[in-house]
């Protein structure tokens, strides 16, 4: 088995041991050691560190394996060792922060499945390879996701449709209104800290910029703790940041994922504006859900993630984009910590214009879809008890079926509504004779209101699966088009 040295100025970190490559001797072995510089490999007796996923400024990542588990389970070791010189004050500041991580972790990773859980956090110090020093190193073991970031996905696929942006955004929005119920801040959201794990869940990472809201009761400044282009006015001269501040950053990294250029190239320094509307094509409610996420003033963007989410479930279903050319792959190293560069531009978005027509999730299509059978069969049995089997009653039929799909679309009816309306239309064909006994009779053998029922239920339950199935249909579509 190999094993990582985590010591930064190790000449030669990897260490091949092969004894450990027996299950019950990697169990209980005590300790292994460097065979170049001493350092100890195996942390706490527990993580054993198998290769180097990136280093930043303030440390390095690695992937390792707990050794205290069953299945020996993967996780990520985050070290914390600042390069440079840096003053006594700034390295005060940069542990603080590596410690606010690990406290953010376990305050709420444990709580919230698209935050990785903190499984450790412990210092270790060990001797320094100059002689009679000693050296101190921190350490943050947390849950391995599995997969890739959105900056590496964009790198490898291109832009995205607005249908994975609209999901990225749904995704990380319920991910924010959890940090902000649970008072923090995160300030550094941007491609590369979202992760998509193979099974699709996506994932918010590193939280070692996050503040804490209540912090800002006594002091009012932020730390200057954010990344290129993604961070608004407020956060990059210094000013109190606040849960709009997380929303900005997070319409930056949509406005990047739909046009696939980087935040410097959609902003427009000699105007001063954001330009990234011209760059792709979208629904007019998204871009303006996004353009006022982007407004420049904290107290004109939406003030919430649950603001941004009821904005969100009046979106309409976007229509599939032209193809695009791939780009070519350039993958990543995954679970990196982020470097955080200070940036001085303080750009301003366009006005927003107002929202418009609406969109529906999945389950709201199939409770349409069931709504749309049920009561378009019992107008049908009314029809046709009234007019008889004609040409005249099925344009009728159909005029009625498209008025219904209309008013639901446009949400003029819709949740609790549909039920009273089913109900009420349910009785009145029951109650009048006139309105079910040519349909009725031509059944025999079953009860007046078991027919209409069976028949209604039927509808609703056919109109469910060709729903369904335009769902999926339409999905396929999507991605084999793109």
């Amino acid at each position: 088995m190999e094993v990582y040295c985590t010591r930064s100025s190790c000449p030669r970190p990897q260490n091949n041991f092969a004894d450990l490559d027996d299950g019950a001797t990697l169990k209980t072995t005590q300790q292994k050691y460097c065979t170049t510089c001493g350092m100890p490999l195996i942390l706490v007796g527990r993580y054993l560190p198998l290769k180097l996923l990136g280093r930043g400024g303030f440390g390095a990542a690695f992937l390792a394996r707990d050794r205290y588990t069953p299945g020996f389970r993967k996780c990520v070791v985050k070290q914390f060792k600042p390069s440079g010189d840096l003053t006594p004050e700034q390295l005060q500041t940069a542990h603080q922060l590596f410690e606010r991580e690990a406290e953010v972790l376990e305050l709420i990773g444990n709580q919230n499945n698209q935050i990785p859980d903190l499984f450790a956090f412990f210092d270790l110090t060990v001797p320094s390879l100059q002689p009679s020093k000693q050296e101190q190193f921190f350490y943050l073991v947390q849950e391995f996701i599995d997969g890739k970031n959105l900056e590496e996905e964009l790198q490898e696929k291109g832009k995205f449709s607005e249908a994975e942006v609209q999901e990225v955004l749904l995704e990380v929005l319920k991910v924010l209104k959890f940090v902000h119920d649970s008072g923090s801040i995160h300030r550094d959201i941007k491609p590369s800290n979202i992760m998509r794990h193979k099974n699709g869940r996506l994932y918010l990472l590193d939280f070692g910029a996050v503040k804490q809201v209540a912090s800002t009761a006594t002091s009012k400044a932020s730390t200057g703790i954010y990344s290129l282009g993604f961070a608004p006015p407020e956060q990059m001269s210094g000013k109190q940041v606040y849960p709009s501040t997380d929303l900005y950053a997070l319409a930056v990294t949509c406005v990047m994922l739909l046009t696939g250029k980087d935040a410097a190239d959609l902003f427009d320094n000699y105007s001063n504006q954001w330009s990234w509307q011209k760059e792709v094509k979208i629904s007019p409610t998204l871009e303006n859900v996004l353009n006022k996420m982007l407004i420049a003033a904290p107290n004109q963007r939406f003030q919430s993630a649950q603001e941004v989410l009821d904005a969100l479930a009046i979106i309409p279903v976007p229509q599939t984009p032209p193809p695009s050319p791939r780009a070519k792959p350039n993958p990543s190293l995954t679970n990196i910590p982020n470097s955080a560069p200070i940036v001085s531009t303080t750009p301003v978005a366009p006005a927003v214009r107002q929202q418009s027509h609406p969109t529906f999730s999945t389950w709201e299509l199939l409770i349409n879809g069931a709504f749309t059978g049920f009561e378009g069969s019992l107008i049908a049995i009314a029809l046709a008890s009234l007019l008889g089997t004609t040409l005249m009653t099925t344009g009728a039929w159909l005029v009625v079926l498209g008025g219904l799909i209309f008013v639901q679309w446009r949400r003029w009816i819709e949740g609790k509504d549909l039920l009273i309306i089913a109900g009420l239309t349910l009785a009145l064909i029951l109650f009048l004779p006139g309105l079910h006994k040519k349909i009725v009779s031509s059944l025999p053998g079953i009860g007046t209101w078991q027919t209409v029922l069976i028949l209604a239920i039927v509808a609703g339950l056919g109109a469910i699966a060709v729903t369904a199935l335009y769902k999926l249909i339409y999905k396929l579509l999507a991605r084999f088009i793109r």
